[in-house]
């Protein structure tokens, strides 16, 4: 039997990338770690949108609800800044919030840079959907992905997703049972 394709959201909110300010180099290291872990089929669904509480939420339910993404893994709006909304569009946009994502982020990113406490990471369930937020600099998105990503192809089994493998080398996905 063929493994079903698992589609991926990946959303960056930055006020300047979605005006074309600079280049978005937060989603392509969210893509460079999934290519590097995953080994069942996969494709991502990208998207570039301002920050702010409307635009990032409207994107996590037309990626969950239209486009069937079994996980969404956002980038950038998770600081303090008065525009950083993307744990409020998470809240908004879920029935049910997973804050041990978050709380395993900061404490991981703690051990890099006493800011991390700045941050506001969190994740949440829609229908058959993990949202979950990740820092906007690619460097502190490995760290926190190398922390939760064992944790999220259960996740995605236990709320209907579909199976995703990873290369045990690089990621352990835990199951419970083996």
């Amino acid at each position: 039997m063929n493994a079903q394709e698992a589609v991926i959201g990946i959303v960056t909110a930055s006020d300047r990338a979605s005006a074309g300010i600079y280049e978005d180099e937060s989603g392509p290291a969210i893509e460079a770690f999934l290519s590097d872990v995953l080994t069942t089929p996969w494709r991502s669904l990208r998207r570039i949108v301002p920050d702010g509480l409307e635009a990032v939420r409207d994107a996590f339910i037309e990626l969950a609800d239209r486009d069937g993404c079994c996980l969404i893994l956002s980038t950038g709006g998770t600081g303090p800044a008065p525009r950083d909304l993307t744990p409020e569009a998470t809240v908004a946009a879920s029935t049910r919030m997973m804050p041990g994502f978050g709380e395993l982020m900061r404490t991981k990113s703690l051990e890099q840079v006493p800011t991390a406490i700045l941050s506001r990471q969190t994740a949440g369930i829609r229908g058959r959907t993990l949202i979950v937020n990740l820092p906007g600099r690619p460097s502190s998105i490995r760290v926190c992905l190398d922390a939760v990503f064992p944790a999220i192809p259960y996740c995605v089994d236990l709320i209907g997703g579909p199976r995703m493998e990873t290369d045990a080398a690089r990621c352990r996905a835990f199951r419970p049972g083996g």
